[in-house]
Formats: structure tokens, C-alpha cells, sequence
């Protein structure tokens, strides 16, 4: 046996007779603020002259004064509870239309005083759009028991199809309510997600950027200032400890720039395609490292083609740049060899380091990684391959075949 739907009866029953009340909804003036102020005072208006009503009601009905007092407090009660405490509002209607029936006289078609009516009419009314359905389900029950008990048989079909359309009209309230907070809740969560996601994408160019050029640089910076020594004579003993604190200094900042990446780098990002240097550039680049003590050669003349796209230049500038840091922080002093080939359709790019020199050389510490997953990136952004790896000589290679559009490639 099934004891699910008995439990949950249950649990809706103690719900609705003790358990917590439903949360309060949205302030009927929320979209008209500047109504908001009156609400209260208008309210308040509104309830004693309920109060006053059915007071008038109740003594025409030959009730004491001390009753019709009570009776007129339990009219206006729920109505007063009613925004903030929904449930216990319905609690103490169906109270008071259990207990304010027996001084109606006979000629009466209904056994309350028209406030009462009216007044419970608009706390079920409320009280069926704010709770689930379990608990619906019993407010609905237990309201028809003063219907069946105290109205005339004439009078029951209407009000007890009434509370049908009640309970109906408040559960499809009820949902359409729950639906559109869990739409704008999605909604929040995709924007979050998309601002941080754009946040991600920025990080990851910064880093980008940072690794390519400034870490470049201070790699060439401590390369120089270590083979400064061997490559001039005569040397004096504080010029030389000079020489070893700038390439000290530059190795911590570039130790200090790997952790910064460490923070900065994420899992992807867009090719960058804003204006940058491209193939053009890559002679002085290669002149610059030759200045700063690295045996570079570049085996192709610099590029003059307008086929090949900017974010391709880019892609490759960057990767050949990448390469040589690498080669001079990895084996300085050794032999490097640039290669850039334009084909028909693809753009292929190879930077190629021969074994560390033995003599006079200081390999660099061991690489974040940094480097190899920013050329990787660029090459597979653009739909192209990325290969690198140590030679058989002892050497080391990076390889790069970024594809393109020859009848796009002018843009």
C-alpha cells in the first residue's frame, strides 16, 4: 500500500489547522509606490467602518451590546490579519462563521451579517492563491462545513460552486505565480552566468597579453643580463654583480608574473582580433632578440601578403614570439631558426631551438606551461594545429599550421 498520498493528506491537514502560514505575497500597491503610503490609513478606515456596519447589524439582530461587540471584532479581525498572515486570517473566519449565526432571524436568506459574508468570501479568496495545493485542498473542505451546517438548502449549490471556482482560479494563480519567479530566476542565473563568463573571457586576454609581451621581454632582459659577462671583456666585479642582480630581478618578476597568470588564466577564450602586430613585425622582432644575445635566424624574408587575415598574422606573431622566449629561457646561448611559410590556403609557422650550449649557458628554471597552452589556443581558435616537442638531437621545436580563407583574406 501506497502510504505517500496518506502522508501528505495528513501533513496538509496539520498545516492548515496549526502549522506555519504561507509567506506574505506582494503588496497589492507595489507598481503604484506612491499610493503605498495611504494604504495603511485607508485600511484602517476601511475596517472600523466594517466594524461599525455589522455593530449595527448585530444590535438590530436584539444582541447585547458586550456580544455585538465580540461579533463585530470577529468580522474585522481576519480582514486585519489578512495581508501578513493569510492562513491564521482563514482560521479565524471560519471561526466566526461558525459562531456568529445563531441570533439571525428567520426571514433571513443567510445566516451572517453581510461584512461577514463579504469578508470571508475575500479571505478564501486570498488565502486559495497563496498556498499549495495539499493545504487548498483542506481550506476548501473545512469551508464548506459552515455551508452545509448553517446555510439554507436553497442556497448551498451556488455558494459551494462559488468555492470551487475559488480553489480552481487560486491554484492556477498560485502556479502562473511560482512560473514566472522561476523564469526570472533563470533569467537572473543566465546573466550572471554570461557576466561572468565575459569576465572569464577578459581574464583570460589579459593573461594572454601579459604572457606574450610582457614576459617576453623580461625573459630577453634576464637572458641578457646573464650572458653579459662572457659575451664582454674586462668586466669589472660591481658591473658583473650588477649584471647578475638585473637578471635576478627579472627572473622574480617573471616568477611573479606566472602566479599572477595562475589567477588569470581560465579554460577558454575568443581568438583575440583587434588591431596587433602581425607578420610584418616579425624581422624586428627577430632583430630585437638577436640584439639581446640570441642566435636567431629567420629562414623566409618578412611576409608581404595580403591574403593572409590579421587575427592569422596575429596568431602567428604571437606563437613565433612565444617560441623564442621559450628557446631563451629553456637553452640559451643555443641556435634558433624561424620559419614561416605562406601556402594557398594555410599559414604554417615553426620555431626551432638547437641543444642548450654547454659552456657559458644557464637553462631557465622549469616553465608554469603558460606559454605551450597560449599557442595551442591560437592555433585551435583559428581551426588549425599545434604541435610541439623535443627533436632527436636534443633540440626542441614548436609547429604551428593556422588555416584561412584566400578569398577572405583581405578583410
Amino acid at each position: 500500500m501506497n502510504r505517500q498520498p496518506i502522508t501528505l493528506a495528513l501533513g496538509g491537514l496539520g498545516q492548515t489547522l496549526w502549522g506555519r502560514d504561507a509567506p506574505p505575497g506582494r503588496p497589492l500597491l507595489a507598481r503604484w509606490p506612491t499610493l503605498a503610503p495611504f494604504a495603511a490609513p485607508v485600511g484602517l478606515l476601511a475596517a472600523l467602518g466594517l466594524f461599525l456596519i455589522t455593530l449595527t447589524v448585530e444590535s438590530d439582530w436584539g444582541l447585547p451590546p458586550p456580544i455585538a461587540l465580540l461579533f463585530a471584532a470577529m468580522t474585522v479581525a481576519p480582514l486585519l490579519a489578512l495581508p501578513r498572515r493569510p492562513l491564521l486570517a482563514w482560521r479565524l473566519t471560519v471561526l466566526a462563521l461558525l459562531i456568529c449565526t445563531f441570533n439571525a432571524p428567520a426571514d433571513q436568506p443567510w445566516p451572517w451579517t453581510p461584512p461577514l459574508a463579504l469578508g470571508s468570501i475575500a479571505v478564501l479568496a486570498v488565502v486559495v492563491a497563496r498556498v499549495d495545493r495539499p493545504v487548498l485542498a483542506w481550506v476548501v473542505t473545512i469551508s464548506t462545513v459552515p455551508v452545509f451546517t448553517m446555510v439554507h438548502p436553497d442556497n448551498r449549490v451556488p455558494v459551494l460552486l462559488l468555492l470551487g471556482a475559488l480553489a480552481i482560479a487560486g491554484d492556477l494563480i498560485r502556479r502562473n505565480r511560482l512560473s514566472r519567479r522561476a523564469l526570472a530566476a533563470q533569467t537572473e542565473l543566465s546573466e550572471r552566468e554570461q557576466e561572468r563568463r565575459a569576465v572569464l573571457e577578459e581574464r583570460t586576454r589579459i593573461a594572454r597579453e601579459l604572457h606574450d609581451v610582457v614576459a617576453h621581454h623580461m625573459s630577453l632582459i634576464a637572458v641578457q643580463a646573464e650572458t653579459a659577462p662572457y659575451r664582454l671583456t674586462d668586466v669589472p666585479a660591481p658591473a658583473a654583480a650588477e649584471f647578475v642582480a638585473i637578471a635576478a630581478s627579472a627572473r622574480d618578476a617573471l616568477t611573479d608574473m606566472r602566479r599572477l597568470l595562475g589567477v588569470l588564466r581560465s579554460e577558454t577564450s575568443d581568438p583575440q582580433t583587434a588591431p596587433q602586430p602581425n607578420l610584418t613585425d616579425l624581422a624586428a622582432m627577430v632583430d630585437a632578440a638577436r640584439r639581446a644575445g640570441l642566435p636567431v635566424t629567420l629562414a623566409t624574408e618578412p611576409v608581404h601578403d595580403d591574403r593572409v587575415p590579421a587575427p592569422v598574422g596575429l596568431a602567428a606573431y604571437r606563437i613565433v614570439q612565444e617560441g623564442l622566449a621559450n628557446a631563451a629561457r629553456h637553452a640559451a646561448g643555443a641556435a634558433v631558426r624561424v620559419t614561416v611559410r605562406v601556402g594557398p590556403s594555410a599559414l604554417g609557422v615553426r620555431v626551432q631551438n638547437a641543444p642548450p650550449a654547454e659552456a657559458g649557458s644557464r637553462p631557465g628554471e622549469a616553465g608554469s606551461g603558460h606559454g605551450l597552452t597560449g599557442m595551442r589556443e591560437r592555433a585551435i581558435s583559428l581551426g588549425g594545429t599545434f604541435t610541439a616537442g623535443p627533436l632527436p638531437d636534443g633540440g626542441y621545436a614548436v609547429a604551428a599550421e593556422l588555416p584561412y580563407d584566400t578569398e577572405d583574406g583581405d578583410r
